[in-house]
């Protein structure tokens, strides 16, 4: 697993694993067409280059093709401190190593390349799946955000 600057080459890649509904259930928007991927990764790319974010493609090595994304994003430089999320895979590649190995490259790249001193997580409170997630890699709960984000079914 690997991860590299998301791009507009990753779109076939992408729509290969990404139009699934279920992958966007606990996000604002939706992405279900080729044309929403395009503007997913068109706005990633726009909030990277306003210095928010940094977004990168999951690519898996053994396969040679993007199998999902992760950023970085809040990024707070003044404050050292980050947050990493917008992370979604494909079907196929959800419950295996790949999110575990994306989060601790991203939580290294953080800590000892950066300098950071924190770095933050948030998940829906009904996202059982990646709080999950969060807790097999140490992270701690500091609290739960009632109403913070509307999802794309308007919960």
């Amino acid at each position: 697993m690997r991860l590299e600057p998301l791009a507009l080459s990753h779109l076939d890649d992408l729509c290969a694993v990404g139009l699934d509904p279920e992958l966007w259930r606990w996000i604002p928007h939706q992405v279900a067409t080729r044309e929403e991927m395009r503007g997913y990764i068109e706005t990633a790319l726009a909030e990277q280059e306003a210095g928010v974010s940094l977004p990168f493609a999951v690519v898996h090595l053994e396969r040679g093709r993007a199998i999902g994304s992760t950023r970085y994003g809040n990024i707070n430089l003044p404050n050292k401190r980050v947050e990493i999320g917008w992370t979604w895979d494909g079907r196929d590649f959800q419950r295996s190593p790949v999110n575990t190995e994306c989060k601790l490259l991203l939580l290294t790249h953080a800590f000892e390349t950066l300098g950071l001193i924190r770095v933050e997580f948030k998940t829906d409170a009904l996202n059982e799946k990646s709080r999950n997630a969060l807790a097999r890699i140490g992270a701690q709960q500091e609290g739960i955000f009632r109403n913070h984000l509307i999802c794309h079914s308007g919960r």
